[in-house]
């Protein structure tokens, strides 16, 4: 009887070491797919972000092969017309009487300025002139344009050791104050513009206010924004982060920053990690 009662309470316990094998068995196979799966997860939500990145890198390549054929074509085409066009007046002027002379004048200073109007957009839109130049210089020379045009008045403010953050990423950031310039004028109604730019070997900033008409951002991004979504979209190229800030009345203020150590994403198939 004592020799049964022995085997009933081994069978017992093997039958409880069984079912405890057994759930550690089972919660370590839950444990490793749940793992498997949720790297799965992961790799399939970074193919999705590197796809996003990629088809963003060649939409933005192919608006700036377009801008730059754009530029050439400029340059070496609408300029040289408008240029035979200015000489022709000049030669035509050796004939004409003063009044008239006074008028060919004008006109001949009008083309000049056309000339001179459409070089510096052609430079505007040449990715080969930002990398030449470099952000800040590109940047002087636009808010020197904006302010000249009498259209807005527009300030540049640098602060720290100025250095080359890299071409591409200098051109991404020249497209988004583009951008920027772009919604300012057509929409804020702003009276002044102010562009300000902070070097630091561990941070970049790049700010961007108006004292426009402002806009609700909430109702913007729902309707699309798409001036804001390309502004979002190309900071996301150079691993910046986009604070874009705005209520009615109030104007905008756009806030980018990097750490310009950080490898970029946009570099023409390399990766830098260090400033130029």
């Amino acid at each position: 009887m004592l020799f049964k009662e022995e085997q009933i309470i081994l069978i017992i316990i093997a039958g409880t070491a069984l079912m405890l094998l057994l759930g550690v068995f089972i919660i370590g196979f839950m444990l490793m797919y749940q793992k498997k799966h949720n790297r799965n997860l992961m790799e399939k939500e970074q193919l999705k972000a590197s796809f996003k990145q990629e088809m963003l890198k060649t939409q933005i390549e192919i608006q700036e092969q377009t801008l730059n054929d754009i530029s050439r074509e400029i340059h070496d085409n609408i300029t040289q017309v408008l240029s035979f066009v200015k000489l022709n007046l000049g030669l035509l002027n050796n004939s004409l009487d003063e009044d008239k002379k006074a008028r060919v004048n004008e006109n001949r200073e009008l083309v000049s300025q056309a000339i001179n109007d459409l070089r510096n957009l052609s430079k505007s839109m040449s990715f080969e002139h930002i990398g030449e130049q470099g952000l800040v210089s590109v940047l002087d020379t636009e808010v020197g344009r904006l302010t000249r045009s009498g259209i807005i008045n527009a300030e540049l403010s640098v602060e720290g050791d100025v250095f080359r953050l890299g071409e591409q990423r200098e051109l991404v950031l020249f497209r988004i104050f583009q951008e920027a310039v772009n919604n300012t004028l057509k929409y804020a109604k702003a009276a002044t513009l102010k562009i300000s730019l902070y070097y630091n070997e561990q941070m970049f900033n790049l700010l961007i206010e108006d004292d426009g008409a402002g806009f609700n951002t909430e109702k913007v991004e729902g309707k699309g924004g798409s001036g804001l979504r390309n502004i979002e979209n190309r900071a996301a190229l150079v691993g910046a982060t986009v604070n874009i800030d705005s209520s009615l009345g109030k104007g905008c203020r756009i806030k980018l920053s990097f750490n310009p150590l950080v490898q970029q994403i946009y570099a023409n198939g390399t990766h830098s990690n260090s400033p130029d």
